[in-house]
């Protein structure tokens, strides 16, 4: 695969991604909400010898996206892979006490971010018989964790639309993945237990005793992308250094 497609790119994981993408031989659309972010990305792509497409849109907006998707193509070309790991982590609170307002920001973005991304990617990519996208979901797709209704319930979506994503592109050679960190070293994750601090949680969650590092989901994202994954369709990668054995 030579061209590729990363939401969410400007920062963290997003941004571990594309390195390991350039480092493999990929260009790269890198879409991100801070368009100076982004920038950042791509200076770092392009340092490492492929080229880069910064985009700055906002996942939720129909329109915004099928212009990146639109942009990314005209500019470097078919996009082969396609990386939706756009998302925010929204407040802690409890359940009756959630904002309205925030819980429809979340599902703005880590959900319907996710299912705007494979619709217009994949439009163009069934045209071409094949592709690969790999969504990002979360630890928190597959069991519950309080106080975070927004997150936790948009993350459950994200993984359904990528199982959905995977029955109905698998036809046409175009196969569906996702991935599902536990806590990793980025900024949303320093924010989720602040804010669990400051609600007056005095231990140490299991999960924040030894955090893992964007590169190692971006090595798995890399995997899923490959030749090498042609076989791997429809699966969750868990990759938590085994949180959630428990």
């Amino acid at each position: 695969m030579t061209v590729g497609l990363i939401t969410g790119a400007g920062a963290g994981i997003g941004r571990a991604i594309a390195l390991r993408l350039a480092a493999n031989g990929m260009d790269l659309a890198l879409v991100d909400i801070d368009a100076d972010a982004a920038a950042e990305t791509a200076d770092q792509v392009r340092a490492a010898g492929r080229r880069a497409l910064p985009i700055g849109a906002d996942v939720s907006r129909a329109e915004e996206v099928d212009r990146a998707v639109a942009r990314a193509e005209g500019e470097l070309g078919p996009v082969e892979a396609f990386v939706a790991n756009a998302g925010i982590e929204g407040v802690v609170g409890p359940i009756w006490d959630y904002s309205d307002d925030v819980f429809e920001k979340v599902w703005s973005v880590n959900t319907r971010g996710v299912f705007l991304g494979i619709k217009y990617v994949s439009q163009r990519m069934i045209t071409r018989g094949g592709g690969a996208i790999v969504v990002m979901a979360s630890t928190s797709a597959i069991r519950g964790r309080e106080a975070n209704a927004g997150y936790v319930s948009s993350k459950h979506a994200a993984l359904g639309l990528a199982r959905v994503a995977a029955l109905d592109l698998a036809p046409y050679n175009i196969r569906v993945n996702a991935v599902l960190p536990g806590p990793i070293e980025t900024r949303m994750i320093r924010s989720l237990f602040a804010q669990h601090e400051q609600r007056g949680r005095t231990s140490t969650p299991k999960s924040a005793r030894k955090l893992g590092q964007p590169e190692d989901v971006a090595g798995v994202v890399a995997f899923l992308l490959s030749d090498e994954a042609r076989h791997v369709n429809g699966a969750s990668w868990v990759i938590d250094g085994g949180n959630t054995i428990d």
